[in-house]
């Protein structure tokens, strides 16, 4: 199972202690998001099995090399874009027919959300509802909500994720 760290603010140790397989530089209120985000694609390059995301902005990581771009919900429009300046592409989900969609697409990857109770995310999926949608689609899915203890990883495990994708699981 692939490992998804997200994070504003990854460190060195923190990457090399998990060893995720993607991480995710999300910050949505620094004035210096650029310059952080520089920063942050530097930091990830010696490791080479992580693949290193930047948030939203797909121009940004296209011009700093990253290995691609994390969508929101509302940028489905922004995934060819993306995908035409040769980034790989994460776009957020929170229902089927967005999974569907972002396949539909051309989206590498989506996270699908909340899978588990996690702060101001509302309703939890849950287990059987990832997995009744890993069997519709040939989407790599990343499930994402909540995930904070190996014992939820090992959960998904029989799902059919590609994956997982958390903050609170790296700290």
């Amino acid at each position: 199972m692939k490992k998804y760290l997200i994070s504003a603010s990854p460190s060195y140790f923190q990457l090399r202690k998990y060893m995720p397989d993607f991480a995710l530089y999300r910050d949505k209120e620094s004035e210096d998001y650029a310059f952080n985000a520089q920063n942050f694609i530097q930091m990830c390059k010696p490791i080479k099995s992580l693949k290193a995301f930047l948030h939203q902005d797909y121009k940004l990581a296209h011009s700093l090399n990253a290995a691609g771009v994390h969508l929101t919900s509302t940028q489905f429009d922004a995934i060819q874009k993306a995908k035409a300046l040769g980034l790989e592409v994460i776009i957020s989900t929170h229902t089927h027919e967005e999974v569907l969609k972002a396949e539909e697409l051309g989206a590498d990857y989506v996270t699908y959300s909340p899978i588990f109770c996690t702060p101001n995310k509302g309703e939890p999926k849950g287990e059987q509802d990832l997995k009744t949608l890993c069997t519709k689609s040939n989407m790599k899915i990343f499930a994402l909500g909540g995930i904070i203890s190996q014992e939820q990883v090992n959960a998904l495990e029989g799902c059919g994720a590609y994956g997982f994708a958390s903050i609170r699981y790296f700290l």
